[in-house]
């Protein structure tokens, strides 16, 4: 199993395709197997991408993680782990969650070597309480399935997704549970604690092809406080998805696809400007 050890954990990866690198950020509790179920997809007839997925301190089969006190040194753990990897490459981000998060911290001094990045229902505001959220509520519902899965099954599914069918509980269960039954809840519960990183992030405008997918009905981070750091990326599209919660990727997988290839699209045409100026 490929392994990267960085001063502060030894982290596991997967990389699948060459070309220009993909940094995939996975959000907090779920491990790699949340970013590649959504963006694989993406890929099936798409070549010149180098995907890389890893799992995050804590999460997943990353290892020696024990000494990360707070997001800060979360971040540096990322941030080291992208230097070691790809070292002189320009790469692209795509965060998820707590991973979106991650990748404005990144930001916040690797803008040179980034071509893009995209931001699947990002954490905005790390304090929970002073987040605009919407109530959670259920969009969609099969009644006959839901009367397979036992008890507790269903207030699982039903806490975690707006729509819920056979499709949508066979992504839930391998994409996004399977990575949080083996997560270090104990060390999670450490980070919450300093949850938020200790500087301010978003100062700097970010003025390449960027992307911010936000659910409607998404009681976690919501979608409303996306908007503040909106001017502060000239070049994103910015959509909000009816009949999504926080696993949007998960609840409308056409939409997300499309989005994602018109992102890399721009991406692509971007970078022929540039190597045209050159």
């Amino acid at each position: 199993m490929p392994f990267c050890q960085t001063s502060k954990a030894n982290i596991y990866f997967e990389i699948v395709g060459t070309g220009i690198p993909i940094i995939m950020l996975h959000g907090f509790s779920p491990d790699h197997r949340l970013m590649k179920g959504c963006m694989e997809p993406i890929f099936l007839e798409r070549e010149g991408w180098k995907r890389i997925y890893f799992d995050l301190p804590g999460m997943g089969k990353t290892t020696d993680y024990s000494s990360i006190q707070n997001s800060d040194e979360m971040l540096e753990a990322v941030s080291e782990f992208i230097h070691t990897i790809i070292p002189h490459e320009s790469y692209l981000l795509v965060g998820e969650s707590y991973g979106g998060y991650l990748a404005r911290g990144i930001m916040r001094t690797s803008t040179d070597r980034l071509l893009g990045a995209a931001f699947i229902c990002p954490l905005i505001i790390p304090e929970k309480e002073q987040r605009t959220v919407p109530e959670h509520c259920i969009v969609k519902s099969d009644a006959n399935f839901l009367s397979t899965l036992s008890q507790q099954e269903q207030e699982d599914f039903q806490s975690h997704q707006v729509v819920l069918d056979a499709y949508n509980w066979m992504r839930y269960t391998t994409e996004v549970l399977a990575g949080c039954c083996i997560a270090d809840q104990a060390f999670l519960e450490k980070i919450q604690h300093s949850y938020g990183f200790s500087f301010a992030v978003d100062e700097r405008s970010f003025d390449k092809p960027s992307l911010f997918l936000l659910g409607k009905q998404d009681s976690v981070v919501g979608y409303q406080d996306a908007f503040a750091i909106l001017e502060k990326f000239p070049r994103a599209s910015f959509a909000i998805l009816d009949m999504a919660g926080h696993n949007l990727q998960i609840e409308q997988p056409e939409l997300f696809t499309k989005l994602m290839i018109e992102w890399l699209e721009r991406v692509e045409g971007d970078k022929g400007r540039i190597n045209t100026n050159d």
